[in-house]
């Protein structure tokens, strides 16, 4: 392991060498690529800094203790050198994490697709609790949030609404989402007072750029068509609306939130090239399955992985057993407490695979 730390600090020294020299800077697409680089080893160099200056104190104090000391002072020191030594033994586990292999698309924006599942209105209208917890949650972080798509219902639910969070980090703290979502719960429109179970499905993927993910326009078919709202009525009588087909893969986004038929298409365009970049991620990732199945995030959309209890006031996370009762507050935007828990136990079945 501490070859491996000398080996990055070097590196960020050589990087920190090269962001000064006048010819890199000059050229500012090589200048920002070194600059990232030198940006993604800054916490892992500072924790191994903070490091070593431990094991000095460490050594110091055996140094000490070699000397002939008073009672008083050789406690005082007993007592510094197990406090330093409990240090070192905590950063060293935070190296060990700073050293797992880091998700590229950890930094990115992410585009969030929530659909109305098995329940009908009542599911639809759970999609749009779970849009705004994500909205909440998104402007307790600083995050903007825009709108892409949405399918309204009747009674203000969405049968699919797709929205682009925009921050840095945000795939690192969402991409546990995906999946099914269950509530359990008395609907507005049971008169018997029954609990119903109802499910929303979410997909968090990562924005993919023009260099992650290449388009031919010659494989896209573009629609324009009326955008509508609620109960199919007429929103605007413009063809402003647009559906994009990517021919090869079958896959089709639809854009109608913006007056803009122009606006329309560029958005269709990112979700598109967002799902054919998990499309082909997934495809790779097929080839080390069972590495997934033993991570937290799969990014599986069948697999149910939280149920949102309203009679109980609960909120539970089925794939590490995390059982919160807040749900209020977890509407509200306040889902930190599960996303911690779902990194940390994420990132202890990846220690554990590299030990192995």
């Amino acid at each position: 392991m501490l070859n491996r730390l000398e080996g990055i600090e070097n590196k960020y020294n050589e990087l920190t060498q090269l962001l000064s020299d006048p010819e890199i800077i000059a050229i500012q697409s090589e200048f920002q690529k070194h600059a990232k680089e030198q940006a993604s080893l800054t916490e892992i160099v500072n924790t191994y800094g903070e490091y070593k200056e431990v094991v000095r104190q460490i050594e110091d104090t055996k140094s000490l203790l070699e000397e002939e000391l008073d009672a008083e002072m050789k406690e005082m020191a007993v007592a510094e050198l197990d406090e330093l030594k409990t240090k070192m033994e905590s950063m060293e586990a935070q190296l060990k994490i700073l050293l797992l292999p880091k998700d590229p698309n950890d930094d990115k924006n992410v585009i969030v697709e929530i659909r109305g599942g098995a329940g009908g209105e009542e599911a639809a209208l759970f999609a749009g609790d779970l849009y705004r917890m994500y909205s909440r949650y998104a402007e307790k972080q600083g995050w903007k949030t825009e709108l892409m798509s949405a399918n309204y219902t009747d009674i203000g639910g969405f049968k699919e609404i797709i929205f682009m969070i925009e921050g840095n980090g945000a795939y690192s703290k969402l991409k546990y989402e995906s999946g099914v979502h269950r509530v359990q719960r008395v609907p507005t429109t049971e008169s018997g007072g029954r609990i119903h179970t109802s499910t929303a499905t979410v997909a968090v993927l990562p924005e993919a750029e023009e260099v992650d993910v290449e388009i031919n326009p010659n494989d896209l078919r573009i629609d324009i068509f009326c955008s509508s709202g609620p109960g199919g009525q007429s929103v605007n009588t413009t063809q402003s609306a647009v559906r994009v087909t990517h021919l090869p893969t079958g896959l089709v986004v639809s854009c109608q939130d913006e007056k803009s038929q122009h606006k329309n298409k560029d958005k269709a365009i990112k979700v598109l090239r967002a799902r054919l970049l998990e499309k082909f991620e997934g495809e790779a990732m097929g080839e080390i399955a069972s590495q997934r199945k033993s991570q937290v995030g799969t990014g599986d959309r069948s697999e149910r992985i939280r149920t949102y209890n309203f009679p109980q006031g609960r909120v539970s996370d089925h794939r590490i057993g995390l059982t919160l009762h807040k749900l209020d507050q977890i509407l509200m935007g306040d889902i930190e407490e599960i996303i911690s828990a779902l990194t940390t136990t994420d990132q202890a079945e990846r220690l554990k695979e590299s030990v192995k």
